[in-house]
C-alpha cells in the first residue's frame, strides 16, 4: 500500500520516498508514500515531477492498482534502483486551484442539499472550474442568482473544512452521507474518508481540499442546463 501523504497534509509541495517496486506494464514506479492525488472523484490527477539528484522525471500521470500508486513516467525513462530516495514536486499552484474548486463545488452542495433537499448525480472539475448535477426537477435563472449568493454567503463565514476516516458500517449510517451514493463504494473498502464543511456539509470524499472557505475566493454561476426531468447542470467558476 502506498502511504497517501496529501491525506495527511493537502498542503505538502514537495515531499522525500523510497522507490519500492519497478512496474513496466504501464512503465514507471511504486514509491512507499506519494503526496500526488492520482485523480478520482472528479478531480484531475496532480502534475509534477521526481527528482533523482540532478535529473527530473517528468510524471506523465498515475495509475491505482491494489492500494499502490504507480508514478507514470516516459518509456525511455531510466529508472531509478529501488529503495533509492527520490524528491516528488508538485505543480503547487494546479493543485491549490482544484483544491480551491474542490471545496468550492461541496459549498455548492450543501446550499443545494439545505435548502432544496436536491440531491448530487454527478460532477467535475478543472481548475477554478466545475459542474456539478443535481436531482432538481425546475432550475430558472432567478433561482441560480439566489443560489449563488447562498454559495458565497456560505464561503464568506470562513467556515473551517476538516476530514477524517470512519468505518464503513459507520458511515452508512449517517442520513448526510447517503446522498452522495455511500452504497456506490466498493463493499472491500472498510473505511470511508469524510470531509466536512462545519455546519454546512458532510460528505464521503477521495479528493484534496482547502482548509478554510475563505480561501475559495468568490465563486460566479455561469451557466445551467437541464439533463433531463430530473436532472440539472450548474456549472461554476471562481476567481483566480
Amino acid at each position: 500500500m502506498t502511504l497517501r501523504l496529501y491525506y495527511i497534509d493537502s498542503y505538502l509541495k514537495e515531499f522525500e520516498a523510497k522507490v519500492a517496486e519497478h512496474t513496466t506494464d504501464p512503465y514507471g514506479l511504486i514509491l512507499d508514500q506519494t503526496a500526488f492525488y492520482p485523480g478520482g472523484g472528479g478531480q484531475p490527477a496532480d502534475q509534477g515531477f521526481l527528482h533523482l539528484g540532478k535529473n527530473k522525471l517528468p510524471l506523465i500521470g498515475f495509475k491505482t492498482v491494489s492500494g499502490k500508486i504507480i508514478h507514470l513516467l516516459p518509456e525511455n525513462t531510466q529508472l531509478p534502483e529501488i529503495d533509492s530516495t527520490i524528491t516528488g514536486e508538485i505543480d503547487w499552484p494546479f493543485r491549490y486551484q482544484l483544491m480551491r474548486t474542490h471545496t468550492a463545488m461541496h459549498v455548492l452542495c450543501g446550499v443545494v442539499f439545505r435548502d432544496y433537499g436536491a440531491s448530487v448525480t454527478g460532477g467535475n472539475m478543472s481548475p477554478l472550474q466545475g459542474r456539478m448535477d443535481f436531482e432538481f426537477a425546475s432550475l430558472h435563472k432567478d433561482l441560480v442568482s439566489v443560489i449563488e449568493n447562498a454559495v458565497n454567503q456560505e464561503i464568506s463565514k470562513n467556515l473551517p473544512v476538516s476530514w477524517w476516516d470512519i468505518p464503513r458500517e459507520e458511515a452508512i449510517k449517517i442520513p448526510d452521507l447517503i446522498r452522495t451514493k455511500i452504497n456506490l463504494v466498493p463493499k472491500q473498502v472498510a473505511n470511508i474518508r469524510v470531509v466536512e464543511i462545519k455546519s454546512l456539509d458532510l460528505q464521503a470524499d477521495g479528493g484534496t481540499h482547502v482548509h478554510n472557505t475563505s480561501e475559495v475566493g468568490r465563486v460566479k454561476i455561469t451557466d445551467y442546463k437541464s439533463k433531463g426531468k430530473e436532472n440539472k447542470r450548474i456549472y461554476l467558476e471562481l476567481s483566480a
